[in-house]
């Protein structure tokens, strides 16, 4: 379990252009939208899912208090990424609330994805807020306790969640949830729902299962799932009280879109040309439904991940070197890495993601597709969607056969 806390700083708007929440309409090629960074692997909880396979101590390897500082100083110098402090559990590192503190001092939008453990007391709450806090975002698995504490590996973990909330209402302080899929609970999607509007919740985070670390094959939804679960969340969104994201579910974009031109050609207010520019462009920001990011973020694409010994990944659930921090700034690592700039050109793709008209919005989960055929650049294994392209090829390929 997890738990997300955002600090917030000035509102820094960027002169080349932002989209609808006057965010910065950032070239990907150029610097992330997001940078996660493992700050330490020690964690209390043993999820079933853990990517980090958490441990109980701190590695004596891991990046200091001055290595992070000028970690996040390269960070604000790509003036606009947000940086997420993930783990195991931050809260094991004594320094996380001065690397906060640093953070936001040098302008950096910066959250923190905490275990929800006995470290989540009210004082470390209050100090969060102090520090900067904006809101706190909780893992919640289940709607049941036996559900969710099976699923997060320790007993006991779902009464906490709650009492943290508790505490959460106390500071008066936004509450986001989030939730995994897996085979444990996508039977009760409605309970969840219901649950998260019950809390108050202002957001609803899903994620979706790779098969990294602790993560097993035999725990993720099927193709078909994943496709009744996107069709269920589009639904919802457009009545809940609170805003809906997906994460590791790229083509929950793609169903949007088939949608949305679907009830427009029905209205016949669909304009091919806007939305032939949008899946072109990737500026998606201005077809609802799809999220904050500016872009079609992916691993690799507007998102980078640097592990606790410094390594950077296109994501912690894409765990190929592309350099370390410790040898060589983040900034040029991003943008000269030739793992990363593959992954940012959609047209080098294999099989059905590379030939996909919605593969510049989509794409395709690069983890899922590295964790199921060992390649990166392969196609989404758990898309049920064959573009019309792929159609095309496979009949040719049938026929001069």
């Amino acid at each position: 379990m997890y738990l997300i806390y955002y600090f917030y700083v000035y509102n820094r708007f960027i002169d080349y252009g932002q989209n609808q929440w006057g965010e910065d309409m950032i070239d990907y090629n150029e610097k992330p939208f997001i940078v996660i960074w493992e700050v330490t692997r020690a964690c209390e909880l043993h999820c079933l899912h853990c990517r980090a396979e958490a441990q109980l101590n701190r590695n004596p390897y891991e990046l200091s208090t001055e290595e992070g500082k000028a970690l996040i100083d390269d960070i604000a110098k790509m003036d606009g990424p947000m940086l997420v402090f993930t783990g195991g559990d931050p809260l094991m590192r004594d320094d996380i609330f001065e690397l906060s503190a640093y953070a936001v001092e040098k302008g950096v939008r910066v959250s923190m994805t905490p275990s929800a453990t006995p470290n989540v007391t009210k004082e470390n709450m209050e100090l969060a807020r102090d520090v900067g806090l904006a809101r706190w975002a909780f893992s919640i698995d289940g709607h049941t306790k036996e559900i969710h504490d099976h699923f997060r590996g320790t007993e006991g973990s779902f009464d906490l969640t709650m009492r943290a909330i508790d505490y959460l209402k106390e500071l008066k302080m936004p509450l986001q949830i989030n939730t995994v899929i897996s085979r444990y609970n996508i039977d009760y999607l409605e309970e969840m729902a219901e649950m998260v509007e019950a809390l108050g919740c202002v957001l609803w985070s899903v994620f979706f299962l790779v098969p990294t670390g602790r993560g097993k094959t035999e725990d993720m939804v099927s193709p078909e799932e994943h496709e009744r679960v996107f069709r269920f969340l589009n639904k919802l969104r457009k009545t809940a009280s609170f805003g809906i994201k997906t994460t590791s579910a790229q083509h929950y974009r793609r169903v949007v879109l088939q949608e949305q031109i679907r009830d427009m050609k029905k209205k016949g207010t669909f304009d091919a040309i806007k939305y032939e520019d949008s899946l072109t462009t990737m500026d998606i920001n201005t077809i609802d439904g799809l999220g904050r990011a500016p872009k079609g973020v992916n691993d690799g694409n507007g998102f980078v991940f640097v592990s606790h010994l410094g390594h950077v990944y296109p994501s912690g659930l894409l765990p190929v070197n592309c350099g370390n921090v410790r040898h060589q700034p983040l900034s040029e690592i991003y943008v000269d890495s030739p793992i990363l700039q593959n992954l940012r050109n959609p047209d080098l793709f294999k099989g059905k993601c590379g030939m996909c008209e919605f593969r510049y919005v989509c794409g395709g989960s690069r983890s899922r597709a590295y964790a199921v055929t060992g390649d990166y650049m392969e196609s989404e294994p758990y898309c049920v969607y064959q573009p019309k392209a792929w159609i095309r090829h496979k009949r040719s390929l049938q026929l001069k056969g």
